[in-house]
């Protein structure tokens, strides 16, 4: 199995969807801690599933599940990877038992668009090495 992950940031909607369909993501699982935020613009998630990010990728046939026990939590520490690695190091069973519930194949979504900014990348790489799941980063 393939574990994706990509970030909206500066991405058109049709941009988005098409790599996602080129790649056949069935099931976006958004990492953002705060996926609700108006600022995001059409990535927000909306209070009702006909708005925002559930209608563009419902739109498309792609599943949502929005995981905020995933999001990072310490993205205002200078050195935001190190505690988050910790955080998953002590709890990465708990944190992730969701996203093992989802059809796949499934893509982690985040802001960033550079997989190398993002905790998604820590993610990602924790569930690898826990289940042999292999990892790609749709750049």
């Amino acid at each position: 199995m393939v574990l994706f992950t990509i970030g909206y940031g500066g991405r058109t909607a049709d941009e988005l969807l098409a790599l996602l369909h080129d790649h056949g993501v069935r099931t976006i699982a958004d990492v953002r801690l705060r996926p609700d935020r108006a600022s995001m613009g059409i990535w927000v998630r909306a209070r009702t599933s006909d708005k925002g990010i559930e209608r563009v990728l419902g739109s498309a046939g792609i599943g949502y599940q929005s995981l905020v026990e995933l999001g990072n939590l310490f993205l205002e520490h200078p050195d935001w990877r190190e505690p988050y690695r910790e955080l998953l190091a002590r709890s990465g069973d708990l944190l992730t038992a969701r996203l093992r519930e989802l059809a796949g194949p499934v893509c982690l979504l985040c802001a960033e668009r550079r997989a190398s900014d993002c905790h998604r990348t820590l993610v990602a790489e924790w569930v690898a090495a826990h289940t042999g799941e292999a990892v790609v980063h749709i750049e």
